[in-house]
């Protein structure tokens, strides 16, 4: 009798290489060298901090600035671009360096990294993205520089650097000071920076070279840039633009009063912090304000922000803008009795409606579990908890002061989140369930229920 071959799915491949990851880093924060007292710190904290590195969250247990040596500082930020970019496009690009052919699973692999519907021009794409990512975050660390050397001298060096890497793998980690960016609120050079690099790590590779071959196909005479880009694109640009101006107008409106946050600011730093505020939120991390002082109706607004998210193919996380889309393109569409539904005069496949489905119960099943357990494990609010629950889920790092109090069973509990977060619910759902069923000569029969 043959023994059966175990193989693993590309899925699980990817999981489990962020596993990998997040337990070396683990292993190598745990050491002396790692901490700047010299001592180790406890193997929770290191574990923590692997995670919301890897998982390019932004939650920390331990002040990054002062916790972490130089070293321990260098392996995060190798763990957040690790995170940011993904394993497998790492190991492609070492690939490629050494011109290694990539086989049938290695394009496999790529694929399902990044959710591509093609496996054609993938040596390309990893290039491509290695490329543009390098050079993003080198641009946004010489603007940095022009801040950070003058205040810090030679160490504003290193800091531009974490801090452009960071804010463009959307991870919310800095080595500034224990208050992230809140030194910097009212710097437009500071707000412009890191929020350009939080939108364009957001918005996806795929947009880039989209709008990259319109503006190359257009003449000088014809730049109608927009109406030639793909649907994804479309989606994603309208979404992103219009929930950046909705939630900064709801944060001006919401804490225009508030003294604990822009209350007494001139209007023009009150607008730039509030727009700061709406990107920062969409799975970035990085804040200018303290989160626990915001209104009510500001925080329960920034909760929605960071559950959308950034679009597919970054390196945001969340549900995504063109999950959203879709969802709500298909809700009107039933509304109004239509057959199908349509976007920018594209009709939206239903297996694309399918997926849209399945990450957000799943997204939502996680994020209101987490939620609970946190409430059960701490004396936090429900608005505390389903806060944090939700800036882990969806990999963003902004924490109402919740994070810095958590006992062993509520870090273990974000431990957890961040992973299921970050290598995403649809994933997660397809690796650990079990091998599609083979179809039914014969399928089911159909009766009707009943809907709300």
């Amino acid at each position: 009798m043959k023994m059966k071959k175990f193989t693993l799915s590309t899925t699980q491949i990817i999981l489990l290489s962020f596993l990998l990851t997040i337990l070396i880093g683990s292993l190598l924060l745990a050491l002396p060298i790692s901490s700047r007292s010299g001592k180790a710190v406890p193997y929770l904290d290191a574990l923590f901090t692997a995670t919301t590195s890897t998982c390019v969250t932004g939650l920390v247990t331990l002040p990054t600035v002062s916790a972490w040596s130089v070293f321990g500082q260098i392996v995060i930020l190798f763990l957040i671009q690790i995170g940011g970019l993904g394993i497998v496009t790492i190991m492609s690009g070492v690939m490629l360096l050494l011109n290694r052919k990539m086989g049938i699973g290695d394009r496999l692999l790529i694929q399902d990294a990044f959710n591509l519907n093609t496996m054609s021009g993938l040596a390309k794409f990893v290039k491509n993205v290695l490329f543009g990512t390098l050079l993003i975050e080198g641009c946004g660390a010489v603007l940095y520089m022009f801040v950070f050397v003058p205040e810090f001298g030679a160490k504003g060096i290193w800091i531009s650097v974490f801090n452009s890497v960071s804010a463009f793998c959307n991870a919310g980690i800095d080595i500034i000071a224990e208050n992230s960016l809140s030194n910097y609120a009212t710097d437009p050079l500071i707000n412009i920076v890191t929020s350009a690099l939080i939108i364009l790590g957001g918005l996806g590779y795929i947009v880039w070279w989209d709008v990259l071959r319109v503006v190359k196909s257009r003449s000088p005479k014809n730049r109608r840039i927009f109406r030639h880009l793909t649907l994804h694109s479309k989606i994603a640009i309208t979404v992103t633009a219009g929930l950046i101006l909705a939630g900064t107008v709801f944060i001006f409106i919401f804490e225009y009063s508030n003294p604990l946050t822009i209350g007494d600011m001139s209007l023009f730093d009150k607008i730039q912090v509030s727009f700061f505020q709406s990107v920062t939120t969409r799975t970035a991390g990085f804040a200018s304000i303290p989160q626990e002082n915001l209104t009510n109706a500001s925080a329960a607004v920034s909760i929605i922000l960071m559950l959308i998210g950034g679009s597919p193919v970054g390196t945001a996380g969340g549900m995504k803008t063109v999950t959203i889309a879709v969802l709500l393109c298909s809700a009107f569409s039933t509304i109004r009795n239509k057959n199908c539904a349509t976007l920018f005069g594209r009709r939206i496949p239903e297996n694309t409606l399918k997926k849209a489905v399945a990450v957000t119960v799943t997204f939502f099943i996680i994020c209101m579990t987490s939620a609970v357990l946190l409430m059960t494990a701490t004396d936090a609010s429900a608005l505390d908890a389903v806060y944090e629950a939700v800036s882990a889920t969806a990999t963003v790092g902004l924490s109402r002061n919740l994070t810095g109090t958590l006992n062993t069973f509520g870090k273990l509990i974000l431990i957890v989140t961040m992973y299921f977060g970050r290598v995403g619910p649809i994933s997660l759902a397809v690796a650990l369930g079990s091998k599609n069923e083979s179809q039914n000569v014969i399928s089911e029969p159909t009766e009707e229920i009943s809907i709300g």
